[in-house]
């Protein structure tokens, strides 16, 4: 499946939250979106053996799954295994700058050497039978974005990546944790919207601090091919995505909130029967109603209810009680 025409729109690779649940629950909102897996280790699939970390349904296409990794051949490798499990595309993640993202020398610390993450991608792209694509920032700590960013691009598309998402932010690799690094630095959606003119042969995709569907609409509209959206996407889920196949792709077909529910029955049923737990899906669901009339009840009935033992699908049908226009 080609992505590159449903990265107009996708939801971010998160870690602990985009899970197979999470992303299948997106995928009911919208047949359209481009959706990522957590960031998945290299070392974990070729030394690890952690090829269950890949797993997903068949009704998430398109998915792309995101790789963390330094090493040419063992990228290679767990892109292969990638491919093996029917992923649509492979990310390289180049922006992540946690400490033990730093220390396994992957992540936002490769944009010091754009040398290396060619070398990464050239072996991935031949281990690949889908496409590759890199997410990165602007730069790292004292770097010139204006100088860093087109240089890394330059040097990265030579090994023939012509998808780029970036995070319109540097990332700060020392004195900021990984949760300040996604708010401090300063966004520079100019600096972006620069690179596509210099790089108009590349695809382009803005992520970072994109709040609504407008605003997606306005960078789309501004020139650039792509947006990705993080928390939002994940603390309001309908606001983002009930509406993004008629706006972002012109396609019909707008569910409602309870359509979404009542869709989520039969997954989180089989999820139950092979002996997991509610809480392992509907954590992902909490903020379905937010700024609805209900909404804290149905936080309330979920979050108190599903982590209990034997809690099923009565829960959820309690939950939906609990707004007021079940009343």
């Amino acid at each position: 499946m080609q992505t590159n025409q449903n990265a107009r729109l996708s939801v971010a690779p998160m870690m602990d939250w985009t899970d197979r649940h999470c992303r299948y629950f997106h995928r009911l909102m919208s047949a359209r979106t481009l959706l990522y897996t957590e960031m998945v280790t290299a070392p974990a699939l070729v030394r690890g053996g952690a090829r269950h970390l890949l797993a997903f349904d068949p009704a998430e296409h398109p998915v792309a799954v995101q790789l963390g990794g330094s090493d040419p051949q063992e990228l290679a490798e767990a892109t292969r295994i990638c491919c093996d499990e029917g992923y649509d595309e492979v990310n390289l993640n180049v922006g992540c700058p946690s400490d033990r993202v730093q220390s396994g020398t992957f992540g936002a610390v490769l944009m010091k050497t754009p040398g290396l993450v060619a070398d990464c991608v050239a072996a991935m792209r031949a281990a690949s039978s889908v496409e590759v694509t890199v997410k990165c920032r602007i730069g790292v700590d004292d770097q010139d974005p204006r100088e860093v960013l087109p240089a890394f691009l330059d040097t990265v598309a030579s090994a023939g990546v012509t998808r780029f998402v970036v995070h319109a932010r540097k990332a700060w690799l020392q004195g900021l944790s990984p949760k300040e690094n996604r708010d401090i630095p300063p966004l520079d959606y100019g600096l972006v919207h620069e690179m596509k003119r210099a790089f108009p042969g590349l695809t382009i995709c803005l992520n970072g601090g994109v709040l609504s569907l407008d605003e997606a609409q306005r960078l789309l509209a501004g020139g650039l091919d792509g947006v990705m959206i993080g928390r939002a996407a994940y603390h309001d889920p309908a606001a983002i995505l009930l509406g993004a196949d008629e706006a972002i792709f012109g396609v019909p077909g707008r569910k409602t909130r309870e359509e979404v529910v009542d869709a989520m029955k039969p997954y989180i049923a089989q999820h139950l029967a092979s002996g997991g737990r509610l809480h392992n899906v509907t954590r992902h669901m909490l903020g379905l109603y937010a700024g609805q009339p209900g909404a804290r009840a149905w936080r309330r009935v979920l979050s108190e209810g599903a982590t209990r033992p034997g809690a099923g699908l009565d829960l959820l049908d309690e939950a939906l009680a609990a707004l007021p226009c079940a009343a």
